[in-house]
């Protein structure tokens, strides 16, 4: 309830402070479980996508962000489920609650196959993680392009700047062969294949974004000198 609730007060400020141009959202199913890839240079990539979407987007999100008062709120209300780092693959973790918690159950999840926000103008090579998901659970992705939010929210800003223009394009469904053998999903993994319908997605990711693609993974940040 109240993921609704904080759409229906975002969505008439969010359309009034900036122009949404939305094109292709025909391409999400009306029903069943679906995955939205995007690419991710903005932290309020998080907050334009769900608003034009009329199903409820579920990400995952770092558990830190649960650990305060101040921000914990925020993403429980937005349907976000916790992450934790440390202990353990947390890759498999993400993965396994991926697919029990909401592709299981039929509902939308949202990820960024680039693994992390890049600070560059490009789209970065893909995580396989999101062809597994296809694969194993039987559920189209649809790829995703968002132009704009860097403008409204630059790299290391905590400010969204109003009036500008943002576009998001979701594009035609892919999806993976189903498995051969449905109780054993990862039988007979191909990563080849895996890592093929990755690369398809991501340019078709970077053309949706009107981006250049580069087949290198997103740069770690620098960390901030000490001392």
């Amino acid at each position: 309830m109240a993921y609704w609730v904080l759409k229906v007060i975002l969505t008439p400020i969010f359309f009034v402070l900036w122009r949404v141009k939305v094109e292709g959202r025909e391409n999400i199913p009306k029903h069943g479980a679906a995955v939205l890839a995007a690419n991710h240079q903005s932290f309020c990539d998080s907050f334009f996508l769900p608003l034009v979407v009329t199903r409820k987007v579920t990400y995952l999100a770092k558990a830190e962000y649960f650990d305060s008062w101040k921000t914990a709120w925020f993403f429980r209300a937005a349907g976000q489920i916790p992450i934790r780092r440390g202990g353990g693959s947390a890759s498999e973790r993400a993965l396994e609650t991926a697919r029990t918690e909401v592709l299981g159950k039929g509902k939308i999840l949202g990820l960024y196959p680039e693994g992390t926000r890049g600070v560059d103008e490009y789209v970065h090579k893909g995580r396989t993680g999101v062809t597994r998901l296809s694969r194993e659970c039987s559920v189209p992705v649809i790829p995703v392009g968002l132009v704009g939010t860097v403008d409204v929210q630059p790299v290391n800003s905590n400010i969204l700047r109003p009036f500008k223009t943002v576009t998001i394009r979701f594009g035609k469904p892919m999806q993976m062969d189903p498995p051969k053998n449905p109780d054993d999903p990862m039988e007979g993994h191909d990563h080849t294949e895996c890592r093929s319908f990755t690369d398809q997605l991501m340019h078709e990711i970077a053309r949706l974004s009107e981006r250049d693609y580069v087949d290198e993974y997103v740069p770690a940040r620098a960390k901030a000198p000490t001392g």
